[in-house]
């Protein structure tokens, strides 16, 4: 695993004149694809085509790129783009997309994990970017958490994922999980299309689907308050499929009374499951958590 200190961070980011956008794409390229690091690598260019209307992209746009394997995508992106920046964890991809692409002007390579990369020292604080991600199924939670939570933010994510993550992302109640209120409370989440597995190599066994993920300007929940909100809903998702009074009192140690009691008060009905609560209702279940107990983790 890389050593975040050893990042070498030189002339990563061109000075770029009006709005920069970054995109980060976590891209599969066939050809001796490395099971440790879960590579299927996306081959078919009608979906290549999709993630990349659906990015949005534009010529002044500085894009990030996560695990460019051949290039496959990275071709696209530099003839779209004004700059393009790929992070890649194997080394001897890495070390040969440069020559592959012809040594563009307009690509820096970093070699390096990005669950550890410091997305703000690489583009700066300041500059609105864009993600464009083909997450690897192993690395998908910590990417997602990174660039959701930890500033400098994007405007937008586009992701393709497992099936089921997407579906979970972007369910709505009567549905959600704890996954679908961890995005959600950060963005509007979308799904864009849907990607069979001989999309890839090598084909992997599950389904894959393609998500947007727009991000709100201002987060629902503050910076400093966001560890005990996710702590509330951690225990209310503890046993989903037991009513949400039972849920949270298992999950935080509560009385089942003091829990049926703050529902109330929340206006919520504490004989619902937790998949039905929407994001405004745990934000205020959260706030009379807040008032009357104090939930440690």
């Amino acid at each position: 695993m890389p050593n975040p200190s050893h990042i070498d961070r030189t002339n990563l980011v061109d000075v770029v004149e009006g709005r920069c956008t970054v995109s980060i794409i976590v891209n599969r390229i066939n050809n001796m694809p490395r099971a440790a690091l879960g590579q299927h690598f996306l081959i078919n260019r009608r979906i290549l085509s999709k993630i990349l209307t659906a990015a949005d992209l534009s010529h002044n746009d500085v894009v990030l790129e996560i695990g460019p394997g051949k290039g496959f995508l990275t071709k696209e992106l530099l003839r779209r783009v004004k700059k393009v920046v790929a992070i890649e964890l194997d080394e001897t991809l890495a070390g040969s997309l440069n020559q592959r692409l012809g040594y563009p002007s307009n690509l820096t390579i970093l070699n390096a994990d990005a669950r550890y990369v410091d997305i703000g020292s690489i583009i700066g604080t300041n500059l609105p970017y864009k993600v464009v991600a083909n997450l690897p199924y192993y690395a998908a939670n910590p990417i997602m958490r990174r660039l959701l939570e930890t500033p400098p933010k994007p405007d937008s994510i586009i992701i393709m994922v497992q099936q089921e993550v997407a579906n979970s992302i972007t369910a709505q109640p009567n549905d959600m999980s704890l996954l679908s209120v961890a995005t959600q409370i950060y963005g509007s989440a979308r799904k864009i299309c849907a990607v069979p597995p001989k999309a890839f190599r090598p084909i992997p066994k599950v389904r894959s689907a393609v998500v947007r993920i727009d991000l709100h300007e201002t987060s629902l929940v503050k910076a400093e308050e966001a560890p005990h909100f996710f702590k509330v809903v951690k225990g209310g998702f503890f046993a989903p499929r037991k009513q949400i009074r039972n849920s949270l009192s298992l999950g935080l140690k509560l009385n089942p009374i003091l829990s049926g009691k703050l529902l109330n008060r929340a206006y919520i009905d504490p004989t619902r499951r937790p998949s039905t609560l929407n994001i405004d209702e745990w934000l205020t279940l959260s706030k009379e958590f807040t008032d009357d107990t104090n939930v440690e983790g």
